[in-house]
């Protein structure tokens, strides 16, 4: 579902950067030359009248609105989307029976002897 949502949301933001380069490109410059001239500076004129620049200053703004909230709902639906998957694809973590030991030796006693125990001479040189 997450990633119909990206894909729909992917279009449209490439249609909206296409709709913002078009746009600007169809802005006359400040001093009447340039691109925005030559690509269709009377033709705007014809369509939109004398406030072209109004128009065309009014579009570009609403486009680099909507440019940046699709970026933004994209960024976070990539990031729901990679959650999704991680829980997904969480498996509980495997754990490995400890080594099993040998038994301990039987505790030998020793024969009591009735003898104190005395303390061995240290030599010295």
């Amino acid at each position: 579902m997450i990633s119909i949502l990206i894909g729909v949301l992917t279009v449209i933001l490439v249609l909206t950067s296409l709709f913002l380069v078009m746009i600007v490109l169809m802005q006359r410059a400040k001093t009447d030359g340039g691109i925005g001239a030559a690509m269709a500076g009377g033709a705007t004129e014809s369509a939109f009248g004398a406030e072209t620049n109004n128009v065309l200053s009014g579009a570009t703004i609403k486009g680099a609105i909507i440019f940046f909230v699709l970026s933004f709902g994209l960024y976070l639906a990539n990031i729901a989307q990679s959650k999704n998957r991680a829980t997904e694809n969480a498996e509980l973590p495997k754990v490995s029976a400890p080594a099993t030991t040998p038994a301990p030796a039987p505790a030998v006693e020793l024969p009591a002897t009735n003898q104190p125990a005395t303390p061995q001479p240290v030599e010295t040189k």
